[in-house]
């Protein structure tokens, strides 16, 4: 085995990823780490289809629901997370297996990010404090006046992203689209980097989608969501955007009926997963790449194999 070794499983949603995974770990001494947005968070294991503990006992995982629901995590926050894990286990001879579809967590680990200094936390409070009483359309059109590069690559809705880059103006006064220009930094320049990704076509990926929504509402989904809401969770923090909950949110509300609330999350989730689709076309280089869903199919773990035995 390559000194230094980390394993990066990357697909679109329900493309079987985890159970890759976990078999790629239990065959090869590995360790399984979180690169999902949401199953970072605590009290949604359902919503975020975070591995049961079932699948944790096959096979040991970290950086799975680490964080409260009222947290903001970041990007930078988890890679922090990620490399420390990653540094341990190599120190303990074992294969760092990084699995998940956030494209920005595996852009960041891959190659590195902005150094971009820590939000003051009163700067944070203030603008989301204005986008609740000015409304976004008024952040926007100051973004535009702060930052016209920034906020043309923006869509006017993006609510989070455009937050997030008036935070950064007024906490280090210097524009977005000029840190963008700063080089990146790495956190594991000696890594020894293997990626996988599975691409399964996409209307392979929309039915899947659409059966484990049905699957998680039949779980207990609704349940989860009517305590985040008993709960008075920000709507604007990351995890109340998981897929599912803003539509489902709905029907739990009374404001939509279930069936209509269910099929406009899938609609979501489809539009979502073709979009982790395209990056992975396009954007992410992998040495092995997979066409089909991963359901325990010998040829995956052999090909893996192959690199780590050679």
């Amino acid at each position: 085995m390559k000194q230094n070794p980390v394993l990066i499983i990357a697909g679109p949603t329900a493309s079987g990823k985890s159970a890759l995974a976990i078999a790629v770990a239990r065959a090869l001494n590995g360790v399984v780490l979180n690169c999902d947005s949401m199953q970072i968070y605590k009290d949604i294991p359902i919503i975020a289809a975070t591995p049961s503990a079932e699948e944790k006992q096959q096979a040991e995982h970290r950086l799975f629901e680490l964080y409260d629901m009222e947290k903001r995590g970041n990007v930078v926050e988890w890679l922090d997370l990620c490399a420390a894990e990653i540094k341990k286990l190599w120190a303990e001879g074992r294969l760092p297996v990084v699995v998940g579809g956030t494209g920005m967590y595996i852009d960041a680990l891959l190659h590195g990010i902005t150094p971009i200094p820590e939000v003051d936390a009163t700067v944070r409070e203030n603008l989301h404090k204005r986008l609740h009483d000015e409304g976004l359309l008024r952040l926007y059109i100051e973004l535009q006046a702060k930052d016209a590069e920034i906020a043309a690559k923006l869509s006017p809705n993006d609510k989070t992203r455009i937050v997030r880059a008036l935070e950064i103006i007024e906490s280090t006064g210097k524009k977005v689209s000029d840190w963008y220009r700063v080089p990146l930094i790495q956190r594991l320049p000696e890594a020894n980097f293997t990626v996988v990704k599975i691409v399964p076509e996409i209307d392979v990926i929309e039915q899947r989608c659409r059966a484990r929504l049905d699957i998680m509402v039949e779980s207990g989904a609704l349940d989860e969501i009517a305590g985040l809401l008993k709960r008075g969770v920000d709507e604007t923090l990351p995890a109340m955007k998981a897929l599912g909950v803003p539509e489902l949110s709905l029907a739990v509300k009374g404001e939509m009926l279930l069936s209509d609330a269910l099929e406009l999350a899938k609609l979501h989730t489809r539009q979502y997963a073709k979009r982790q689709r395209t990056w992975l076309r396009n954007k992410l280089e992998a040495d092995i790449v997979f066409a089909d869903v991963y359901a325990g199919q010998p040829e995956f773990m052999e090909k893996i194999k192959e690199v780590f035995t050679a």
